[in-house]
């Protein structure tokens, strides 16, 4: 429910009238020309089947939905009789946002009714707006895909609406005074969406508590500082800096994290210490070693630390690596790097290398590297 009202809310702002100007040479979306939006159900009406019509086996071949997916969304599609109305929406997406079927079949898994929105009286206008609001093709296509429930019925503008004035309008107004629009927050998650619909005063609250962190409020890290300051607790947040206390990490060093990735005040207690843990206890990585790298912190231990630590604790021990490696260089790389860098080449070496690495990476006990 809560997503829901978030959703309708979010589009209810965008909608609203804008003062920003449009610039002169952005291309329109679509023709205004009304023939120009009747020819997408014209030409959907004239490429569906005259036959019966199997929702299933549509979503799973046209929109790339897995079987189990595809029972599920059915469940809300019974009423199709044909694919007229969504090739009209899949050529309309394809044309104006440039968003693929496949896309589109993500965002019908989280709401399959946006595949039945009318193109000309509900998607058609709400892209407009949103064009004219300043959102760039991109960062409308991402809207879709976080909220496609706004796209596909014009009842879900009113709800909220008598709260626009007082809580949607100002907070966006003082957003924009740190250079935060609604295309920073509308393009990042509906997490970061829910910044529009709190209470004003505790929004300014916020950001006040992410300067005491020494966070400089002019400067792009706000935009991931003030979701996870806003949305947590103060006392929550006093908890896992005073764990971070008892470990080792002075109130400096706290504060570092913090600047250089906030989310990690967002991890919970228990992924903060088992981190840490890890690192301090089995790698023997020491606090101002951990500082300067805090995404260390919000890595996986069981599925990404631990079988990487595994697998070059093997090789060494077998004399096939013949160098000190660096650990945050090992622990940041990217998975496929990783693999062709330290799996691929030594599989033939060690045998079961390549099986029990995939399988630690799983969360699968895997010993049978001799």
């Amino acid at each position: 429910m809560v997503a829901f009202h978030l959703r309708a809310t979010l589009s209810r702002i965008l909608r609203s009238p804008s003062r920003l100007p449009t610039s002169p040479y952005a291309l329109p979306l679509f023709s205004p020309h009304r023939h120009s939006l009747l020819s997408y159900s014209a030409a959907a009406a004239a490429a569906s089947s005259s036959g019966s019509f199997a929702v299933e086996d549509y979503l799973v071949s046209r929109l790339g939905l897995t079987p189990a997916q595809a029972h599920k969304a059915a469940a809300k599609l019974s009423h199709l009789r044909s694919s007229a109305k969504p090739e009209a929406v899949l050529a309309y997406l394809d044309s104006t946002l440039g968003i693929p079927a496949a896309d589109v079949g993500r965002a019908v898994v989280i709401e399959p009714r946006f595949l039945c929105a009318k193109v000309e009286k509900t998607l058609a206008p709400r892209i407009a707006d949103l064009h004219d609001l300043g959102l760039s093709r991109d960062e409308i296509a991402r809207l879709v895909a976080l909220a496609p429930g706004s796209f596909h019925s014009r009842w879900h503008n009113s709800i909220l609406s008598a709260d626009l004035d007082k809580i949607a309008r100002p907070n966006v107004a003082f957003l924009r005074q740190y250079d935060l629009n609604i295309s920073d927050i509308a393009g990042a998650s509906l997490y970061h969406t829910r910044l529009l619909t709190m209470n004003p005063e505790l929004l300014k609250e916020a950001v006040q508590r992410v300067e005491e962190l020494g966070i400089n409020c002019g400067t792009r890290m706000l935009r991931q500082a003030l979701p996870v300051v806003a949305f947590t607790d103060r006392d929550v947040l006093a908890k896992k800096m005073q764990l971070l206390h008892n470990i080792g990490f002075s109130k400096d060093d706290v504060l570092t994290l913090a600047k250089k990735q906030p989310i990690v005040l967002a991890l919970s207690e228990q992924k903060l210490q088992g981190n840490l843990d890890f690192l301090m206890n089995d790698v023997g990585l020491e606090v101002p070693y951990i500082v300067p790298r805090p995404v260390l912190l919000k890595y996986s231990v069981e599925r990404r630390l631990l079988p990487r630590r595994w697998l070059l604790k093997v090789l060494k021990e077998k004399g096939l690596l013949k160098f000190e490696l660096d650990y945050y260089v090992t622990a940041s790389m990217a998975e496929k790097e990783f693999v062709e860098k330290f799996v691929h080449p030594f599989k033939n070496h060690v045998p079961g290398l390549a099986n029990d690495y995939a399988s630690k990476c799983l969360g699968k006990a895997a010993d049978g590297v001799a």
